[in-house]
């Protein structure tokens, strides 16, 4: 097994730490406190081919592998977890339609995804049923041959007013998985509403929202694949997501360690530097050896997604759960070695520590990583 990357992923690596220095730092401060969302910078972000990172060349992506995106994801993120977390639910969504869509789908909605004209939310959480995917009530019936009428709402939807797309898994059929299927609904969709944008402790500078469908008509012609696939979709996006959020963690807890190793160098008590304490010297040990550990339990399932190998969900579970925690843990330990100076805003690392909280409960909480985790283990005993 080769650790070392490739000359071409340091390359594109090496772009996305510049870009994130260049456009992401200087202004992730600033679009939190504002609640800014930033869609020219996400626009710049596609460009260099980061808004379909796993879409194949064919249909107009850049063709890289999950590892790929993780290595890029993870360099945005120590300017802006917030930010390039609505970036990897918007590479989410390009990815589902590149797969599970028709040639007439990608050629009509993949070309303005992957620039940035258009932005993509996923909507499968609802306010009665967020764990628990597969209780979904939100109901698509037919309305002639050609059109659904959808009914329903969707909870906590990341950049829910600004995308002009909404991936949607809606309830077709019966009770359970089976009767899930998987729509494209457009913004201007009549009956299409939006909650009023909830103020959340961090991840700030992408809005969420409730996403309402009030006899919706939504064309067949936008569904993906057949009725009752919705969810082996919805499931085969969240493995990827799981590794996309984790490594989003990876750089908050590489920006806070950062942060720390140059506070502690240079702040003093006691006569010396932070750095001479050996309690302190221990603490930013376990800090690195936890983050090395992340990245390298990430790095893995990304692999065993990209090889398909049978285990690859388990994996990815494994991943987002060890990482989110250990990730936020280390944010909350350098705002601890920073003392009072973490607790405000100017030093940035108290906004690493509310943004990647988050990361514990979305795309599955980190308790249903461990059901999916003993479910796996216990069909193989």
């Amino acid at each position: 097994m080769d650790f070392n990357l490739t000359e071409h992923q340091r390359a594109f690596q090496q772009t996305a730490r510049d870009f994130a220095q260049d456009r992401l730092a200087p202004n992730a401060g600033r679009w939190d406190e504002e609640r800014h969302f930033p869609a020219a910078e996400l626009r710049e972000a596609c460009a260099l081919g980061f808004g379909g990172i796993y879409v194949d060349e064919a249909h107009g992506g850049t063709g890289l592998s999950r590892l790929d995106a993780a290595l890029i994801f993870e360099e945005l993120a120590r300017a802006d977890p917030s930010t390039t977390a609505f970036l990897t639910i918007h590479n989410m969504v390009a990815g589902m339609i590149a797969r599970f869509g028709s040639d007439e789908q990608r050629q009509r909605f993949l070309p303005d995804i992957l620039s940035g004209a258009t932005f993509v939310s996923y909507c499968l959480t609802e306010p009665g049923s967020g764990s628990d995917a597969a209780a979904l009530k939100t109901r698509a019936t037919p309305d002639g041959n050609s059109h659904y009428r959808v009914n329903g709402s969707k909870a906590f939807i990341s950049g829910a007013g600004a995308s002009g797309l909404y991936v949607t898994m809606v309830r077709t059929g019966e009770d359970g998985p089976r009767g899930i299927s998987c729509m494209v609904i457009e913004s201007d969709t009549n009956g299409l509403s939006f909650g009023r944008p909830e103020r959340k402790m961090g991840w700030n500078s992408q809005p969420t929202a409730t996403v309402s469908f009030h006899d919706c008509r939504v064309p067949v012609a936008n569904r993906l694949g057949p009725e009752g696939a919705g969810f082996k979709y919805a499931m085969a996006g969240l493995d990827g997501g799981r590794i996309n959020i984790a490594a989003c963690s990876l750089g908050g807890a590489q920006a806070c360690l950062d942060a720390a190793l140059a506070h502690v160098k240079q702040r003093r008590a006691f006569g010396k530097t932070l750095a001479d304490f050996q309690a302190l010297q221990f603490k930013l040990a376990d800090m690195a050896t936890e983050l090395e550990a992340a990245r390298l339990m990430v790095h893995r399932a990304a692999v065993a997604l990209d090889r398909g190998e049978p285990d690859a969900g388990m994996r990815c579970a494994m991943a987002k759960r060890y990482a989110t925690d250990a990730c936020s843990h280390i944010c909350d330990e350098a705002l601890q070695l920073h003392g009072g100076y973490g607790y405000i805003h100017d030093y940035q690392v108290e906004r690493f520590v509310r943004d990647l909280r988050v990361h514990r409960i979305l795309e599955g909480t980190n308790e249903i990583m461990r059901v999916i985790i003993a479910r796996k283990l216990l069909e193989a005993a």
